[in-house]
């Protein structure tokens, strides 16, 4: 049980990190970027994938997690 919580919330914490990281690029779209060139500018950058690796963490902290409603 205490396994599927830390996976929780250190999923939490890097879905919240690599989320508030792409949206703080977006202030790179009225500079002159293009969504094309902001999508390509955010796939180099190694923060952004803590968004996707915290969806994942969440995900199989959910499915591990114990289920006592049987």
């Amino acid at each position: 049980m205490w396994v599927s919580i830390f996976l929780f919330l250190t999923g939490f914490g890097f879905a919240v990190s690599g989320g508030v990281t792409i949206i703080a690029y977006l202030n790179f779209l009225p500079a002159g970027f293009g969504w094309i060139d902001y999508l390509l500018f955010i796939k180099t950058r190694p923060e952004c994938y803590l968004l996707p690796f915290g969806i994942v963490l969440i995900t199989v902290a959910m499915i591990i997690f114990p289920d006592d409603s049987c």
